[in-house]
């Protein structure tokens, strides 16, 4: 295949990477052999090293195994990012088992559907978040429940004198004290002999982590990730960042643990470089530049609203980030502005990334290098195919520069949604190749850019309109901070199109003046019809928008 990316990677990045022979295990227990006095994870200026890790990984995996737990069950973790996370998720994975990663902050109910999809014998979960479990109902058999309390992993002479800082766990702290009825404490759970190192390993090929989707287009829906695709997508990462020591980087883990993002970049490749994971249980700027004057961060990957708000807070504390080398930022797109704030305090290059939850995630990326393009997701990782179809006809592909729907291939790709035949079939094509449903243009570079969302284009009067052209007019209006562009069923039939603002403050709805704005920008068919103005927009744990939410509460105010 034509592969033109390939001369713009970074000098010392290889085209292909080396393919996985073994699992996740495998991976972890290298680092524990090869690392055991560095320093594995730093909570709250609370270490562990790879050593004491390895011990505990293994007599937690010994715990499961006494509570029943055999290859291939699933085992829910419903936890922020804290030392047990880790812990847990080798525990499980070193049994054969399958880690469910849930976000401790979801209701019961939107925990229900997850629980009755995956069936986990045992549940890893903040003590916080044990009631929601409890509450299930009875058609739902509830899972052995361990109960993990942050305060276990805190500094001794802090946890009382510290407290929690972030006013939801602040809130939470008298629960913190005592475990809830009916489960197993981790502290009891840890106390116990080391797995007997002959139990068996799981296969390169075995399901290491269903991880469900945001559900953006309906319910979530559960990507099962195997250990092969896993590693193979820690390794691309290890390619990419070229130059990353082992032993040397300080890997700030302010995405969550619980999303693929951050599942890979610190609990997968973090461990593959023996570095050290400093992590936060919620973003908090003032506490993570308090460890950055502690731990100076060298890997700060995350979100455009959280390097915007570390950047300017830190130039208000005088605090320096210089040490931030590798910085990739995903899930949204990311504006110039904060590519050059960013760039102006840290001591690297800020470059825009792109994965799926179904690709472990990660698949394209700017380089480290000069060679990068702003406002594009870059190309190709190593060892990563992509073509761009037509998104009604996915056999035949577009011309050079045309928009079309992205399609994947590669090592990292995910074999099919858990106990959902249909929409694995709808997702995944002959030859591997994955649907993203993301429509792209590439330049002859093979630099990539979004342009939209293949189930979000609104079809009017027989015209696509694309939702991102229209809230990109709306955005440059000065009354209005953000938007959401949306289809709503027209009386006619077919669809209009729909916008739900907010306001600057101080400005007021005004639609004809908005709709004169874009007007003069945008051919009629594209116009908004409705204009409304809301307080905030629903948006997924990483800040993403979620149009689908957005129709929904709309249609429900206004028709």
């Amino acid at each position: 295949m034509n592969a033109p990316w390939i001369k713009h990677y970074q000098p010392g990045v290889p085209a292909e990477i080396e393919l996985p022979t073994e699992s996740l295990v495998a991976l972890y227990e290298r680092s524990v052999a090869e690392a055991p006095d560095a320093v594995a994870t730093e909570f709250f200026g609370r270490t562990t090293t790879y050593a004491q890790l390895g011990d505990r990984i293994s007599r937690a995996a010994e715990g499961l195994r006494r509570l029943g737990v055999r290859r291939g069950d699933r085992v829910a973790l419903v936890l922020p990012n804290c030392p047990q996370h880790v812990i847990a998720f080798y525990a499980v994975l070193r049994i054969g088992a399958v880690v469910v990663e849930h976000n401790p902050l979801y209701t019961e109910r939107e925990l229900r559907h997850m629980f009755e999809d995956h069936s986990a014998r045992v549940a890893i979960c903040w003590d916080v978040a044990v009631p929601k479990l409890q509450a299930m109902p009875d058609d739902i058999p509830v899972p052995t429940i361990i109960s993990v309390n942050l305060l276990d992993a805190f500094p001794a002479t802090k946890r009382l004198a510290l407290g929690l800082p972030l006013a939801k766990l602040r809130a939470a702290r008298a629960k913190l004290t005592q475990p809830s009825v009916g489960t197993l404490t981790w502290k009891k759970f840890l106390d116990g002999p080391p797995i007997d190192s002959a139990h068996p390993r799981p296969g390169v090929h075995d399901v290491a982590v269903i991880q469900y989707t945001s559900g953006t287009t309906g319910q979530p829906k559960g990507a099962m990730l195997s250990h092969y695709n896993l590693f193979s997508n820690a390794r691309q990462g290890e390619a990419w960042m070229h130059g990353a020591k082992l032993r040397e980087e300080n890997f700030y883990a302010v995405l969550p643990l619980f999303h693929a993002f951050g599942m890979t970049l610190f609990l997968t490749y973090g461990i593959l470089k023996q570095a050290r994971l400093v992590l936060f249980p919620a973003f908090d700027v003032d506490m993570v530049l308090d460890a950055a004057q502690k731990t100076p961060p060298t890997v700060y990957c995350a979100v455009p609203p959280i390097y915007e708000r570390t950047a300017t807070r830190a130039k208000e504390r005088g605090i320096s980030l210089r040490s931030a080398k590798y910085c990739i930022s995903g899930a949204m797109n990311l504006p110039e502005a904060v590519v050059e704030l960013w760039e102006s305090v840290s001591g690297g290059l800020l470059v825009e990334g792109y994965g799926m939850t179904e690709a472990s995630p990660v698949c394209l990326g700017n380089p480290f290098a000069p060679s990068r393009r702003s406002g594009t997701i870059g190309v190709p990782f190593p060892s990563t195919r992509m073509k761009v179809v037509d998104p009604d006809d996915p056999t035949r592909e577009v011309a050079q520069g045309e928009r079309g729907e992205l399609l994947l291939q590669g090592p990292q790709i995910f074999s099919g949604y858990w106990n959902n035949q249909s929409e694995t079939e709808k997702t995944l094509l002959p030859g591997g190749w994955l649907r993203t449903g993301d429509v792209v243009t590439v330049d002859a570079d093979g630099f990539t850019t979004i342009v939209d969302r293949v189930k979000e284009l609104i079809i009017t009067g027989g015209f696509n309109v694309s939702p991102s052209e229209v809230e990109e007019v709306l955005r440059a209006h000065p009354d209005i901070t953000d938007v959401a562009v949306v289809g709503v069923p027209a009386p006619t039939g077919g669809e209009r199109v729909a916008a739900v603002v907010i306001l600057a403050e101080g400005s007021h709805l005004d639609e004809n003046a908005m709709r004169s704005w874009c007007k003069e920008r945008l051919a009629a068919y594209k116009v908004p019809r409705s204009i409304v103005a809301v307080d905030d927009l629903p948006r997924s744990m990483l800040g993403k928008v979620l149009r689908t939410q957005v129709r929904e509460q709309f249609l429900a105010t206004h028709h």
